[in-house]
């Protein structure tokens, strides 16, 4: 009866969105504070990593990505990452994402044990590697995927939009209050 009811629900309006949602991801995404970058394949991720790291001086921290992740080319790239879940001081998290939204710039995680969310919630730099395929139209596409696409709802789903941020001494905003102070995209295709 309550997927009959979910099946029912219209929606309410939605903002026009342009024809290229991975143009507007990229675009929304940046509006957010988080810095992006377009690769071709996934063999580009590393190196762009890379040039990522030594353009915010960090190239040398120890970092963490997740499993799926663990076998492209880092230390070739010069990346000191491995694939464990964090302990808390690792400055770096590379992981990727369940789904973009193409409307607000946002990721979603869906919470597991290949994709712990301190990787991205505890490093002071979060790397988040985005297949096209994965970028959706808005937030009722995103949930409607986790409804097709999981037997069961996972323990938590996580939105991010951009690195994390406080405004609340002074209404002046700070980076990194409660989570990342930076947050890298980096699109694939």
């Amino acid at each position: 009866a309550a997927h009959a009811y979910l099946a029912e629900k219209r929606h309410g309006p939605r903002p026009a969105l342009p024809a290229d949602l991975v143009q507007r991801f990229l675009e929304r995404a940046s509006d957010m504070s988080s810095t992006v970058e377009r690769v071709g394949t996934f063999d580009e991720v590393p190196s762009a990593v890379a040039r990522y790291l030594a353009g915010v001086n960090s190239a040398d921290w120890p970092g963490v990505c997740w499993p799926e992740y663990a076998t492209l080319g880092w230390r070739e790239a010069g990346v000191a990452v491995e694939s464990r879940p964090t302990v808390g001081h690792d400055a770096l998290g590379i992981t990727g994402c369940f789904c973009a939204i193409a409307e607000t710039g946002t990721l979603v995680f869906l919470t597991g044990t290949e994709t712990p969310s301190a990787t991205f919630l505890l490093p002071e730099t979060h790397v988040a590697i985005v297949r096209a395929a994965q970028v959706v139209p808005a937030m009722e596409d995103a949930f409607a995927r986790i409804r097709a696409e999981c037997y069961e709802l996972p323990r938590a789903v996580n939105l991010v939009s951009g690195p994390s941020r406080t405004g609340d001494i002074e209404q002046t905003i700070v980076l990194g209050a409660h989570g990342p102070r930076r947050l890298h995209v980096v699109l694939v295709g």
